[in-house]
């Protein structure tokens, strides 16, 4: 561990470095330079004296950000410096349908962050582990909003689950753009069901209990792809009726809804 962290401090100079140059040649932020220049500065829906000690976590996961970054450029395995920092892991997402059209695909990582929500990251690597997204569609598609996914294309599998609630975990940070957050029924209700928030300003979910796990930390732009012209679900929208998929699957959707986006392969890298 001693060695890691003098690794880890040596990468965070050396990020500093790149980030000057970076600026230099950057007219209009990246995604990359956007993590830098946020620092994660609203992470955090409480405004109390616990503000003290999330400020520090704030500067921990800003710090971390540029280690995982810079560890990319110097090629050093990404998913061991985020098991060692944050006790996450990366998992990659390959979408097929991207625009509603068949053959287009690419691809999204996801890092856990069971420092932020331990009970819903433990589920989604669960989940990913038994490879129960495999196949599932992104059946509500909000653009400016909210992408969600997560009831298995098997409806005997999505049984199984269907009663296996958690337990809240308390709200570390904001819902923004990137964050991988469990949808629930009310308080203690998660059990398969996530979304990817798609902006900034779903700051609002903090304070009704939804607790990002996770995050997109490369693929936005696959993200921002997932097929929306459905728009929103059953009865009061055209889109899917999450009823019917809970009982029919994907059999459902494929027949009523087949320009969905969905995951061909979901893999721990």
């Amino acid at each position: 561990h001693h060695a890691m962290m003098k690794l880890v401090g040596s990468i965070t100079f050396l990020a500093l470095q790149s980030m000057q140059l970076a600026y230099s040649f950057t007219a209009v932020p990246s995604i990359r330079t956007t993590l830098y220049s946020q620092v994660h500065t609203s992470l955090f829906a409480k405004e109390n004296d616990e503000d003290v000690e999330l400020g520090s976590l704030s500067r921990r996961d800003a710090a971390y950000q540029v280690a995982v970054t810079t560890a990319a450029m110097a090629g050093m395995s990404t998913s061991a410096l985020a098991e060692e920092v944050s006790g996450g892991r990366l998992i990659e997402f390959t979408v097929n349908n991207l625009d509603g059209e068949e053959g287009k695909t690419g691809t999204f990582v996801v890092q856990t962050r069971p420092d932020w929500a331990p009970i819903g990251a433990e589920r989604f690597e669960t989940l990913v582990d038994k490879a129960f997204f495999d196949g599932c569609r992104i059946f509500r598609v909000l653009p400016g909003f909210v992408a969600q996914f997560g009831i298995n294309g098997d409806p005997e599998v999505q049984a199984k689950w269907r009663s296996q609630n958690l337990r809240d975990d308390p709200v570390k940070v904001t819902n923004k753009r990137g964050t991988v957050v469990f949808a629930t029924a009310g308080p203690n209700t998660r059990t398969t069901q996530l979304f990817v928030n798609l902006n900034d300003r779903n700051s609002f979910l903090d304070r009704q209990g939804f607790s990002p796990l996770g995050e997109v930390v490369s693929g936005m732009d696959v993200v921002d792809r997932f097929f929306a012209g459905y728009g929103e679900g059953a009865p009061s929208g055209k889109g899917p009726n999450q009823g019917l998929i809970q009982a029919k699957g994907n059999a459902y959707l494929e027949s009523a809804f087949p320009k969905l986006s969905y995951f061909s392969r979901v893999f721990f890298k």
